[in-house]
């Protein structure tokens, strides 16, 4: 692949970002007024601005206390035999071990030291305890259908047992069934609600503004917006305030209606209630302008996030831990900002707001996949090495769609030669391990279908074999891929 020149960002000192600096990141609607975000939720919600009443929500009452989330005590648990015990010590280590430093034990390992233990289980373990393993198994590297069903297996083995649980662990397996997959459709969406309605009428426990947003962004997702605002509605009328994941969720929500004008309405709403703005932020607001055609306003946010990066050294490379980490403290940082705000300029400061992997995806899935544009694919990749982010495997999924889609004609910047040069970086990260980076179906499916689009089917065939060489599938996922290979090469 031919690199164009690199243009890193002017060098300058950095310095806080004051709230018109924030508010100019993100331009306004041309010739129009953007309008407050509660105009364009009245408008979403009612177009035609009958302004009928709603329904009164539903009144529901929590019934929980200290003692039945701590139950059992350790001196109530079931008492263990030599064998369970040292079954038991070992989880425990595995669990505290995780919770510490999720990099030295991985899940697998801990969900099956747990299911070691004699049936019914969860008596073996204190109040104290089964939350702390629940925690562990609830934060996994990736949220797929493999960690939903862990979590839930055990969550109902401790329904099983009748020991209620707490707000958060419902919040959780909401999340889990509502992202487990890549893309939310309804069937996520009905599934997150079930678990609402249990929560709610089985259990008692009213729903948090956690659980709210969680609704509100899988039906958002998944594109019934009739139901988002409904959620959206409902959050309201039981008095939930807003935080940075309602203002990000409400971002996203308009710019997938292709409401722009909405969406900036909702980011200038997000910047005067004090919210600290970051990537995050921006992101959603790119893919927004994206989604809806404004291609040059998003350049233009994207070059305001890499001029960002001015002056700064070592940036942090972002992981799954330290991306909790973060988003804790901008919801604290936000809250003493708006109790002291003369203190939220200096938290703003903290914020980074350069690109980062989320960026590149976006970016490089508008312009490669939809748009065709290789040049400037090649752009962004070679602007990724500035801030030293290594090519992530949602990149490489990106590239080898784009191959699949604009490959395989005469006089095609997307030629085979290019494809090779992608294949040959892609097999380079994948031996040296880099983090991220795996083979699992969607990604070979995608890898092959370039292949088939751009070269010949021997050259697919050694491809599969390549791939199959590095790759840890079970057996019905290594059967699916022969399946998938066989209907490929026959076309």
């Amino acid at each position: 692949m031919v690199k164009p020149r690199q243009q890193r960002p002017r060098r300058s000192p950095p310095s806080s970002l004051t709230k018109a600096e924030l508010l100019a990141l993100v331009e306004p609607c041309d010739n129009e007024e953007s309008g407050t975000l509660e105009d364009h939720l009245q408008y979403a919600r009612d177009p035609y601005m009958r302004g009928y009443a709603p329904a009164d929500g539903p009144t529901v009452t929590i019934a929980r206390s200290k003692q039945d989330a701590d139950y059992p005590s350790p001196e109530e648990v079931t008492q263990p035999n030599d064998e369970e015990r040292q079954i038991l010590w070992s989880l425990r280590f595995a669990v505290t071990t995780r919770l510490k430093n999720r990099e030295k034990v991985d899940l697998d390992t801990i969900y099956e030291t747990y299911q070691r233990l004699p049936e019914p289980r969860i008596p073996y373990l204190s109040g104290r305890f089964r939350h702390q393993l629940l925690r562990a198994l609830g934060q996994p590297d990736k949220k797929t259908s493999k960690s939903m069903l862990r979590y839930f297996a055990v969550i109902a083995e401790i329904k099983d047992c009748g020991i209620p649980l707490t707000r958060a662990q419902w919040n959780c397996g909401i999340s889990f069934a509502s992202r487990y997959v890549g893309v939310s459709t309804e069937t996520e969406t009905e599934a997150a609600l079930k678990l609402w309605r249990e929560m709610e009428f089985e259990a008692g426990l009213k729903g948090s503004d956690v659980t709210f947003n969680i609704l509100f962004d899988v039906a958002s997702k998944s594109g019934n917006f009739t139901l988002a605002e409904m959620i959206y509605k409902e959050m309201e009328s039981r008095g939930h305030t807003f935080n940075r994941y309602h203002y990000v969720s409400l971002i996203h929500f308009f710019g997938l209606r292709l409401d722009t004008s909405g969406m900036r309405a909702a980011y200038v709403e997000m910047v005067e209630a004090g919210e600290i703005i970051d990537t995050v932020a921006l992101n959603a607001v790119l893919a927004g302008l994206l989604r809806s055609g404004e291609e040059a306003a998003a350049e233009r946010l994207y070059e305001r996030m890499k001029a960002s990066a001015s002056g700064k050294k070592d940036l942090p490379t972002r992981t799954y831990a330290s991306n909790r980490a973060i988003t804790q403290a901008l919801l604290m940082f936000a809250k003493i900002g708006r109790r002291h705000p003369s203190m939220q300029p200096t938290f703003q400061d903290v914020a980074l707001i350069h690109p980062d992997i989320r960026t590149y995806g976006i970016l490089i899935n508008h312009y490669g996949v939809k748009r065709g544009d290789l040049g400037k694919i090649a752009k962004f990749v070679d602007e990724m090495k500035f801030f030293q982010i290594p090519l992530h495997g949602a990149i490489f999924l990106a590239l080898f769609k784009g191959f699949s889609h604009h490959g395989g004609q005469m006089r095609s910047a997307w030629s085979e030669q290019r494809l090779l040069s992608i294949w040959s970086a892609f097999l380079r990260a994948i031996d040296e391990g880099v983090s991220g980076l795996e083979i699992k179906t969607w990604l070979a499916m995608w890898i092959l279908q370039a292949f088939h689009k751009c070269s010949t089917r021997d050259r697919v065939l050694d491809i599969y074999e390549a791939l199959k060489e590095r790759w840890h599938l079970d057996e019905a996922d290594e059967q699916f891929m022969i399946d998938f290979l066989s209907k490929l090469v026959n076309r």
